[in-house]
């Protein structure tokens, strides 16, 4: 995997592709709570929990398909 050095300090990759992935979910949650409010989405928490897993392996597949 690896970690990016900024100014002395490492950061792994993974903190990286997390926030983009978290910045992602958070667009996302914005079309999905309408969901929720109309009880589409009986468990939101697990749900919301599951799409940022799925949101992280997708980023992750990117950053190693196409930086890696």
């Amino acid at each position: 995997m690896g970690e990016v050095n900024i100014y002395g300090v490492y950061v792994p990759i993974l903190i990286i592709q997390a926030m983009f992935a978290y910045a992602i979910l958070r667009v996302l949650n914005l079309l999905t709570d309408r969901l929720v409010e109309q009880g589409w989405i009986a468990m939101p928490s697990i749900f919301n929990l599951c799409l940022f897993v799925v949101l992280l392996w997708l980023v992750h597949w990117g950053f190693t398909l196409y930086l890696g």
